[in-house]
């Protein structure tokens, strides 16, 4: 799957930079969250290739997607002007990137990528999708319905981001809740390049609780130790200029 998402990645942002909707200097960062796969392997192999374009870290062990999508925001938080967070399954449309950058040139700090619509998943995830978007409604979190974590955010909203010191982070709560202008662009899901949605009843249970208590009902204050560990780290001091 990481050959087809660098290749697709790329392709884009060789694109958007003939279109001018980025500068030249713009990279992709892939986090590696203590995968025991060639993963990291692999971002060597293009890192190697190509250190201008494709940059990467390692987290020590696996943390978790919250604290793997924080690690990569506020690694290049000093180096960018604009960040967009997207998964390596390649569902998220990446040519929505586009409205993306041009919603952000308009006047939006955040840019949230919603999917338009359910139509492909099956009857239970609907169920337990529906089940998780009411519990998060009743304790009034402000979670986007049909948001993940495909967004844009500038340098101030990251700096903004970085402040919070709960241990459980819930992005997609707390990022629509910065306070900063915030636009939506809407994009239809693609199919799952390779691999199987993880999504259960539990795990969504799991983040629901998660999103509650980063919410402002329950707060999980920061107990003075890291939430990740970076332990190596491909980056080109050229890249992101």
């Amino acid at each position: 799957m990481f050959p087809e998402t660098a290749k697709q990645l790329s392709a884009k942002i060789d694109r958007l930079i003939s279109a001018s909707l980025i500068s030249p200097g713009s990279a992709l960062l892939f986090v590696d969250d203590g995968s025991r796969d060639n993963t990291w392997g692999l971002i060597e192999k293009y890192h190697s290739q190509n250190p201008l374009v494709f940059n990467g870290i390692k987290l020590s062990k696996n943390t978790g997607h919250q604290n793997a999508l924080l690690s990569g925001l506020l690694f290049v938080k000093d180096h960018a002007d604009v960040t967009i967070t997207i998964d390596a399954d390649l569902q998220n449309d990446v040519d929505a990137v586009d409205k993306m950058l041009e919603a952000y040139c308009a006047g939006s700090k955040i840019v949230l990528g919603v999917r338009s619509n359910r139509k492909d998943d099956g009857f239970f995830k609907r169920i337990n999708v529906r089940f998780f978007y009411c519990l998060m409604h009743l304790f009034n979190t402000g979670l986007v319905q049909d948001h993940s974590e495909f967004r844009l955010m500038d340098r101030e909203a990251v700096n903004a981001l970085a402040e919070y010191g709960e241990t459980d982070l819930f992005l997609r709560g707390i990022i629509p809740n910065l306070g900063y202008e915030t636009g939506i662009v809407y994009y239809e899901v693609k199919k799952r390049f390779a691999g199987k949605s993880k999504s259960t009843f539990w795990k969504l249970l799991k983040i629901a609780i998660t999103g509650i208590a980063s919410s402002g009902k329950m707060y999980t204050r920061k107990k003075h130790r890291p939430k990740y560990r970076i332990e190596k780290i491909l980056f080109s001091p050229e890249a992101c200029k």
